[in-house]
């Protein structure tokens, strides 16, 4: 028999972020499997895994299991980025192979809860097809759309991403730092910045809306123009991430534009 796995987007903090859609699939599951960080990150992220805890608890109402495993270890600002994540990935792809064969029964439904949006920026998805193809499972992988830090960002500054007939670009951090604002890009997200790349822009025309902690009580925003917030940032998210052990945030740059 067939087994279907869920991934599902529970949104970037806010229990509200969960859609109808997402709570339905969760009444549908029998196995919801989870990574335990703790090992690796001294439970600094305890209120994340208390949170999906908090889903399960409000909004599932059939009985279910909860597999855990401990997080696969990684490097997370290697000199070799793509190799690096890449075997990180195969760990963490084996582990969660080994999980849905001791777990999953034939004709059971299981899920990953994961933050944000399945498809931006996460890699459970490639992870599970890899699984299917590589064991010839007939596994049926369902993607659940959640409220991701993007949506989260613009609605908490009251923004609309894209100006009329312009593109918007998502992009690390890493890659922001490595080659700067992109010239033909009025409008970029920005993703996945350990390390304040923001900080190291040379523009003088970029206006810049910040925010850590989206949707939750510890929610912070910051927005205007770049050089004149960028030490305001810089010390509120030192802050933050030394008060909390670690900080999830998000930004947009937007050029000035010169006439309408």
């Amino acid at each position: 028999m067939n087994r279907t796995i869920y991934v599902i987007g529970i949104g970037a903090g806010n229990p509200e972020h969960l859609t109808l859609q997402a709570v339905a699939a969760m009444n549908r599951v029998d196995v919801f499997f989870t990574i335990d960080k703790g090992a690796v990150d001294g439970g600094a992220t305890a209120d994340l895994a208390a949170l999906r805890a908090e889903l399960l608890a409000r909004h599932v109402t059939r009985p279910h299991r909860v597999v855990t495993a401990p997080e696969v270890p990684r490097d997370r600002d290697p000199a070799e980025y793509v190799d690096t994540a890449s075997r990180w990935q195969l760990r963490r792809g084996m582990l969660y192979e080994a999980m849905i064969a001791e777990a999953l029964r034939p004709g059971e439904t299981g899920a990953f809860l994961v933050w944000g949006d399945p498809a931006l920026y996460d890699g459970t998805l490639p992870l599970l097809r890899r699984i299917a193809e590589r064991t010839h499972d007939q596994l049926r992988i369902v993607s659940i759309p959640g409220i991701s830090s993007v949506g989260a960002l613009a609605a908490a500054h009251g923004l609309v991403l894209n100006r009329v007939g312009a593109p918007v670009l998502i992009t690390t951090g890493r890659r922001l730092a490595d080659g700067g604002m992109p010239r033909d890009v009025d409008d970029v997200i920005v993703m996945l910045d350990g390390r304040a790349a923001f900080a190291g822009l040379p523009d003088t025309d970029l206006d810049i809306f910040w925010g850590a902690y989206l949707g939750t009580p510890d929610e912070i925003l910051v927005s205007g123009d770049l050089p004149a917030v960028r030490d305001e940032i810089c010390a509120r998210r030192a802050e933050a991430r030394a008060r909390k052990s670690w900080i999830m945030d998000t930004y947009l740059l937007r050029r000035r534009r010169v006439g309408p």
